[in-house]
């Protein structure tokens, strides 16, 4: 009879491997998995191996030859090629506060950099970029319509226009072409309107690929928007209601363009004003 202790409620493939427990060899399924298929939804219930199936994978994919010794992955397979792993677990969060998954994700990040060196610390962000060229059209061609009036034929096209203006340091172009997006916005898609125009700036900029913060915390207090390209910073600051000289006022007086001063690169203080009325923008200012 065997000495070996059952693992109930360990899944940690490794821990299994090395402290000699209870292991039914099912690596041989493991490994048509990974062979013939690219991604998968486990829908199973609690309980049913989920976390064992995913560790397992990760000490494969992690190349550890070692913890296969004697199971039939070891003969299976032939090159034990170690690769990059993103291990997200959120089953280790109480998720008691507004910011605990916030924390977990950051925290998560911070050990791929680490370990991948994948992050930007001089800006503070990470670039995983798009998993595949479907994902990346999906954000352009669907994302962009549903906050504009932009079809998804058009939105790439448009998309271009809005990068050159950027890139060529044209904020007055592209804040024309922006007011267009906004004409006919649907109705029942706007509940806070500043929150909306903001949301629309952010995800422009995000989808073609610029470095982007919303709401940039400064010892002054907070800055709408901050976009930065290869050539120019810009400094956004939006009202609602309100007159576009009170916001660049306001980025002027509370200094938040300071930080951006000793930059290389050329910098654009930009006041905006947003009319509930007219369900557009206003007025703007560059400086």
């Amino acid at each position: 009879m065997s000495n070996k202790i059952y693992p109930i409620g360990i899944q940690s493939f490794e821990k299994i491997r090395r402290n000699g427990y209870f292991y039914i060899d099912k690596t041989a399924l493991i490994y048509r998995l990974v062979k013939t298929g690219s991604y998968y939804f486990l829908s199973r219930p609690r309980r049913f191996g989920k976390s064992l199936l995913i560790s397992t994978l990760e000490a494969y994919f992690s190349g550890v030859r070692a913890l296969f010794e004697g199971l039939a992955l070891e003969q299976l397979e032939k090159e034990w090629k170690k690769h990059p792993v993103l291990h997200l677990d959120l089953n280790i969060g109480k998720y008691d506060a507004p910011h605990s998954l916030d924390d977990i994700l950051n925290k998560a990040l911070l050990e791929w950099e680490a370990i991948y060196g994948t992050g930007n610390s001089r800006f503070g962000i990470y670039s995983l970029g798009f998993p595949n060229r479907e994902v990346e059209e999906g954000f352009i061609r669907f994302l962009m319509p549903f906050y504009t009036r932009v079809n998804k034929a058009e939105a790439p096209f448009e998309i271009q226009k809005f990068v050159r203006e950027i890139e060529n340091g044209q904020p007055d172009a592209f804040f024309r072409r922006l007011q267009s997006f906004f004409a006919d916005t649907p109705y029942e898609l706007i509940s806070d309107l500043e929150l909306h125009y903001q949301n629309v700036l952010f995800i422009i900029f995000k989808l073609v690929g610029f470095y982007t913060e919303a709401e940039y915390h400064t010892s002054e207090g907070r800055i709408d928007l901050i976009l930065k390209t290869e050539k120019y910073v810009y400094v956004m600051e939006f009202k609602l209601e309100g007159i576009a000289e009170e916001a660049l006022r306001q980025i002027e007086e509370k200094h938040y363009a300071l930080p951006f001063e000793s930059d290389f690169r050329q910098l654009f203080k930009i006041g905006v004003n947003f009319s509930n009325r007219a369900r557009n923008i206003e007025r703007w200012i560059v400086k």
